[in-house]
């Protein structure tokens, strides 16, 4: 486990559940299959792409890119579910029918995040 990269994963978890709190509704909504197939599309070479950037600013060598990766997401993996399971009190904005939505899009990201980690090196142009 890399601790730098660990605190990085709490940040943006922390960061992430408070614009969630703020602004969700906005985000996850329940009559929008559009908009979460976008949000889904945009997250996963997001997280592959930050993953990987701070994985590299960590001076991490290749061969501990994984580790990295699981570090960066064990905040999220760790606290959501506790997200999940307190939807309507965590946040109220948002309508209890997409709990099940935010599940799935926080898989869906830490998921991006363990690809990153394990795809050979992009090419530099």
């Amino acid at each position: 486990m890399h601790m730098r990269l660990l605190r990085f994963g709490l940040v943006i978890w922390l960061a992430a559940t408070i614009a969630l709190r703020i602004a969700g509704q906005h985000l996850l909504r329940p009559a929008d299959p559009l908009g979460t197939f976008i949000l889904f599309v945009a997250s996963f070479p997001l997280m592959a792409w930050l993953v990987r950037r701070l994985c590299v600013a960590a001076h991490l060598p290749r061969e501990q890119f994984l580790a990295g990766a699981v570090s960066v997401a064990l905040p999220t993996l760790l606290l959501d579910p506790f997200s999940c399971l307190f939807f309507p009190a965590l946040f109220p904005n948002m309508s209890p029918r997409v709990a099940g939505v935010f599940g799935g899009w926080l898989l869906w990201c830490c998921a991006g995040a363990v690809i990153g980690a394990l795809i050979p090196q992009w090419r530099k142009s």
